[in-house]
């Protein structure tokens, strides 16, 4: 079978995968096998496919699921529109037209397509290879990333004494302990956080969202922050969550509790990377005719294989354009041609990695 990457991504775009993965995963399952290729799908939901052996061995790596809502498919002006079409599924069109295209001499090359990196990455937690390098398929706009910021969320609890709002001195205020804690978000950074990255610059630390309070009459007796925090490397979620707790203990009025949380989920954050510029699957993708060499915009599963072997992120399409956002947004596209030239880039890269 000739694989055509613009006929199978216009086929993954219309397929809706942001409730359930399960229709996208048949049919990739079925585009390897009329490839030739006979995969697996393990108990985490990945499909994974292989060829060759020995060393090295290069995974290419991306996911099938997406953000809602569902955007259907449109195509117009050389252009694939809706949603996935730029995160991840023109990635995915190019990373397998790259791996059907190519008979590794000298070398194992793996596809590995994870199903919830939108959500809690437990399809990346459950791979485990023995690799010699990963190519994570986001939208670079054909550029080779080869660091990204990691992305944390918890909350920071207040709780106080319900009273009377007529009587405010006979009860605990939990809403007033707010301004100390956004003050202490605002100096985190420059007395107990991490320093900038010199690649990626410096971390960020958001409140995102506030909750508390029972009646307008009543003193409110808790109040609940979530916080989003971007972190750079080498930072770590545990070390952040016991830095932020330890900061704002010393800023929250004592009369207060408080607790510093990270969000419940049953796989690790994904935290930022960094891979050597030099390193021999960049450098490939470089020869390739892949773009410049820089950071990458989001939180990726690339954290999860860059503590193993080095790893990149390169694909078609862009986050955001001089219009606004792209990926995850109303008007998500990914275009035509720079499919067909990621595939292109990815297939000479996997010439020079496995022959």
């Amino acid at each position: 079978m000739t694989f055509e990457p613009i006929d199978f991504l216009e086929r993954a775009v219309a397929i809706p995968s942001h409730k359930s993965v399960n229709e996208m995963r048949d049919f990739v399952v079925e585009t390897l096998r009329e490839a030739g290729v006979e995969p697996t799908v393990d108990e985490a939901g990945n499909i994974i496919a292989e060829k060759g052996q020995g060393t090295p061995r290069i995974v290419l790596n991306t996911h099938i699921d997406t953000v809602p809502p569902h955007h259907h498919l449109e195509r117009s002006a050389g252009e694939i529109r809706g949603r996935g079409s730029c995160d991840a599924k023109g990635p995915l069109a190019a990373i397998l037209a790259a791996f059907i295209e190519t008979d590794p001499s000298a070398g194992q090359l793996t596809v590995a397509i994870t199903p919830d990196e939108e959500r809690e990455s437990t399809g990346a937690d459950a791979l485990v290879f023995d690799a010699d390098g990963y190519i994570v398929g986001e939208p670079t706009g054909l550029d080779v990333c080869v660091a990204a910021r990691g992305r944390f969320q918890g909350t920071v609890s207040l709780t106080g004494k319900g009273a009377h709002a007529a009587d405010p001195a006979a009860g605990r205020n939990a809403i007033s302990g707010l301004q100390a804690v956004l003050a202490g978000l605002e100096t985190y950074d420059e007395t107990q956080g991490i320093t900038a990255h010199p690649k990626l610059g410096a971390p960020t630390l958001t409140p995102t969202l506030v909750s508390g309070g029972e009646a307008s009459n009543r003193i409110p007796a808790a109040v609940e922050l979530t916080i989003d925090r971007r972190s750079v490397p080498p930072e770590t979620a545990p070390e952040f969550f016991d830095g932020l707790a330890t900061h704002l203990h010393k800023r929250v009025p004592a009369e207060l509790g408080l607790a510093v949380e990270r969000a419940e989920r049953d796989t690790p954050f994904l935290e930022g990377f960094e891979t050597d510029p030099d390193s021999t699957v960049a450098q490939a993708l470089q020869s390739g005719g892949a773009g410049e060499t820089r950071t990458f915009g989001a939180a990726t599963e690339a954290s999860y294989f860059a503590a193993s072997a080095p790893t990149v992120v390169f694909g078609p399409g862009v986050l955001s354009d001089e219009n606004g956002p792209v990926a995850h947004g109303e008007r998500e596209y990914v275009k035509i041609d720079d499919v067909r030239k990621a595939s292109d880039i990815l297939t000479q890269a996997l010439g020079i990695l496995v022959g």
